[in-house]
């Protein structure tokens, strides 16, 4: 399987602006998500972790100066704000808050790289696999146990294939990240054992069953058009 990317999650209700920097960042290496409010953003964090938080801070609701508040309370992830005020009372005030580095708008998307760049390089590269890989996944009613490969759902074991509790571990590692069907065959292959497309399929469908409460509409193990599939978590 190929490195796993840094991923960064943009929030910013500019949509504009966040199709912009998922285009920009994309071409540079990076893996994006994007949403447009700071409510949006607690739910996804609640149950992703990124390597980077690129936050606009004057946003309707929510500031990003008072999600980046929140968040410091216990998430070390680090945090790039972006606004329109540029003063530097407003700079400290973002600082102060726990933000890693403040940019004011308009940028050079350059110049944003380059800081991203170096806050990426200070905390350490893939803080998702150093620092917040998760040892229980949850799943509503389900959790995984990455260290013993279990799955259960309440109080009861649920039994998982090899082939099963392969895939569940190949995904664990890559939490938010969508995984080929190559790259699936790939790592499967590399365990010695033998599978083709169908057969992907069929064994996605399989663990739907044992984790979504309506498998038929997939909220955790889920279809990414074109690419393939991505497990989250909450």
């Amino acid at each position: 399987m190929k490195k796993v990317q840094n991923h960064i999650l943009i929030v910013d209700d500019d949509t504009r602006i966040c199709e912009l920097l998922e285009k920009f960042l994309s071409k540079n290496g990076y893996l994006t998500t994007s949403v447009h409010s700071a409510e949006k953003a607690r739910r996804l964090l609640s149950g992703l972790a990124f390597d980077l938080i690129i936050l606009d801070v004057m946003m309707p609701g929510e500031s990003g100066i008072e999600l980046t508040l929140h968040l410091r309370k216990k998430n070390k992830t680090p945090i790039l704000l972006l606004t329109a005020r540029g003063e530097p009372e407003d700079r400290i005030s973002g600082l102060e808050a726990g933000a890693d580095d403040y940019l004011p708008k308009p940028f050079e998307p350059k110049e944003l790289l380059l800081r991203l760049k170096a806050i990426l390089r200070r905390t350490g590269e893939n803080s998702i696999q150093k620092n917040n890989f998760n040892k229980i996944l949850s799943f509503g009613e389900v959790s995984f146990d990455t260290e013993r490969s279990e799955l259960w759902d309440n109080e009861n074991l649920v039994y998982l294939t090899a082939s099963e509790t392969k895939i569940m571990q190949i995904f664990s590692q890559s939490l938010g990240i969508a995984i080929t069907r190559l790259e699936l065959i790939d790592e499967m292959r590399s365990d010695g054992k033998h599978m083709n497309d169908r057969a992907v399929d069929v064994q996605i469908t399989r663990l739907r069953r044992k984790i979504e409460k309506k498998p038929k509409q997939p909220r955790y193990l889920q279809t990414v058009r074109g690419i393939g599939y991505m497990l989250t978590a909450e």
